[in-house]
This record gives structure tokens, sequence and C-alpha cells, in this order.
């Protein structure tokens, strides 16, 4: 079933054999990441399929095959099989393939697969080399061990949709499922680092990722000023609890960012609004300052961006040397002409996508097919 050949002998991670009983969203993007960056991943869905494939729509028809765009968000570059747990040929064939594997990558709830002799213990005892990776909502361990993990869910328990939105309306989720991606991120960091270890000590071992500990280890400085001060950081809409000036204002012709996060960036866009009497205020001459004072010094900016236009704004910005950019949405997005030189979108067989951000001096990314088909490599 594995691959003869790497699927691209100079991508980073050429020849690793990655086996992803994994669906949705955080366990899939983990599998994706090492996909593209050449490791040969089977993908094994149920008889009914990833549910993602219905999360439509919109729709993508692909080979005769209609599937949600969702699907094809994060399951790029695998090869695809099914399997029934239930059955006992197919429990064989992939504990046949976990054997082989270097990576094994599940997001069930703990214990689930305890009893199909899928977990950690049964497949390293045939496999000792095996890296497995668990991906849970809350962990191995802990009062919340055995409840179900959503993204959506944790985004609110984890403080994110505390610190997010206007200070007077109601807290906010980000427009990105950010708990699911941020912990298939930190998931294939780690099996990177387990496997380095392994190259040391011949030994795999079990790695133990849960959305909740990844959304609390994005905190950050605002778990830094929670310990600072004891008080709880406040929904701040877009301005920064540490930097001022530092949002969003408005100009003739919509919004524009403003990120001047230094006294000699403040002095430049003082200077270049007409407004150097500002950098001159003994309120506003340090950062401390501009916080302290920053109702006024925001109406002040705000008085002064609206006349001009976006382009016009943004170009006297980056001739000054001034942070700053325009809001966009995603067709603008993609017609930038800096996301274009750097290929972030690719097409697979027709198949649109954005590829993960990674650039090697000495290396290519294995971007060579798009998502499979259900069951499309059950006979390989």
């Amino acid at each position: 079933m594995w691959l003869d050949r790497p699927r691209n002998p100079n991508a980073p991670l050429a020849g690793l054999k990655v086996l992803e009983l994994a669906r949705v969203l955080a366990g899939p993007w983990t599998g994706q990441i090492l996909a593209d960056l050449g490791a040969d991943v089977i993908k094994v869905e149920s008889p009914e399929g990833d549910s993602t494939r219905q999360w439509g729509p919109p729709w993508v028809e692909h080979e005769g095959e209609r599937t949600a765009a969702y699907y094809h968000a994060c399951n790029r570059g695998k090869r695809g099989i099914v399997a029934d747990f239930r059955n006992a040929d197919d429990l064989a064939r992939l504990k046949g393939l976990a054997a082989e594997a270097d990576v094994v990558i599940e997001n069930f709830k703990p214990g689930t697969l305890d009893k199909f002799g899928l977990d950690y213990p049964a497949l390293a005892a045939a496999n000792p080399a095996l890296v497995y990776c668990s991906i849970t909502g809350f962990g191995q361990d802990g009062p919340r061990r055995d409840e179900p993990g959503y993204d959506f869910v944790v985004q609110g328990m984890s403080g994110f949709m505390a610190l997010t939105g206007e200070p007077e309306g109601a807290p906010m989720k980000m427009g990105i499922s950010v708990s699911d991606l941020s912990c298939g991120i930190w998931a294939a960091n780690a099996v990177q680092a387990a496997l380095l270890m392994r190259h040391r000590t011949g030994k795999g071992q079990w790695i133990d990722m849960a959305l909740m500990d990844c959304s609390v280890a994005m905190l950050a400085n605002q778990a830094l000023s929670h310990f600072a001060t004891g008080e709880n950081p406040q929904r701040m809409g877009n301005a920064h609890a540490q930097v001022g000036p530092y949002g969003v204002y408005p100009v003739a012709d919509g919004h524009v960012i403003l990120a001047p996060a230094n006294d000699g960036l403040f002095h430049k866009l003082m200077t270049l609004l007409g407004r150097a009497e500002l950098a001159q205020d003994p309120r506003f001459a340090s950062n401390g300052g501009r916080i302290e004072h920053r109702a006024p010094l925001e109406s002040a900016i705000a008085e002064s961006t609206c006349g001009w236009s976006q382009t016009e704004l943004l170009a006297a910005c980056r001739n000054a040397g001034v942070p700053a950019g325009p809001i966009n949405d995603l067709d603008a997005v993609f017609a930038d002409p800096q996301v274009q030189a750097r290929g972030l979108k690719i097409e697979l067989d027709g198949m649109p996508g954005v590829r993960s951000p990674f650039n090697f001096s000495g290396a290519e990314l294995a971007l060579d097919r798009p998502s499979p088909r259900h069951g499309e490599h059950q006979s390989d």
C-alpha cells in the first residue's frame, strides 16, 4: 500500500509514512501539512465518509464526485481508503498499515480506539518506532477528558472570545476555526519533533494534543497581562491593549489599518498627516501616554485620515515607512500581487487550494494531487 518511491524525492518529509485516522479539521489539517511536506499520507474514512464531505454549500464537482469545498481545504495530497473498524478484514488491514507507518494521527475521543486495538500501546507493541499523535478537545487526562471538543466551544472556553469583539458588543469568535487550525499546526510541529527524537533514540512515542491546550498557549501577551495585573483584559475591538495608536481608521472610501508601533513611527505618521503638533504634545510623547490618552488621540487621527483616499494614504505611509494596509475581502487577498508572487493559491487537477506557507532553499513541497475521492485508493 505504501508508495515504493517518494512523491517528490526533494520534499523535506519524502518517504515518511503517515496513517491518518482523523476527520473534520484539526487532525486532517495536521495530515495535510505533512503531506505538503512530502509525506505519503493515507487517509482512512468510514464507509459514510468524513463528515466534512457534506458540509456544504458551497460544493465542488471533481472527477464525478460532488463534495463540500470544506473537505478539500484540509485533505490535499493524501491517498484515501475506506475501513469499517467493526470489520475484521478492514481492521487487520489498518493494523498492517500501522505496523509499517512512521506516524499515526487520530482524533477520536479518549479510549475510543482501545477496543479496536488501534490505540498507541497496541500499535507500538508491533511497531516500537511509531510516533502516534492523538488530537482531542481537552487531552488524555483531566476532568474534561471525556467531553467532546468543538472549535467554537474551545474558542469560548480558552479566552479567545472574551478578548475578541467591540468593548460594548457581544463576545465574538474568529472568522476561521482558529482552535482547530492552531492545534493542527502545533501537532505537525510535535510530530516532527518526535521524529527527530526517534532519530536519536530509535523509539517512537505518544503525543497528546488538545485544542484547549493549544488555544490557551496562544494567549501570549494577554495571558502575561493577566498574570502581571490580576485583571481580565477587556475586549478592545481593533485597538491594541499595549500599543497606541494602532487600529482601523476611516478614509474617504473605506478604512485602513495604521500600526505605528513605536515613537519614531508615530512621529512619521503625524508628519505625513500634517499633524506634527500631536507628536509634540506631552500627552502623546510616549507609548504609555498615548495609551492613557487614547480617546483624544484616536479622534484626532480619525479626523485627519477621513480626508484621504485609501490609495493615497497607503502610498504615503509606504513611502514614509509607516506600517499600514487595507482590509481585504478574499477576492482582494488573492488578487494582491504579493500573494500572487508567493504562489499561495495553487491548482491541482483543476482543484484550487492554498498551499502550506513553507519556502525552502534546498527543498520543494509535494503539491502533486488534490484531495482523494471517497475510497479512491482502496485497491492500491
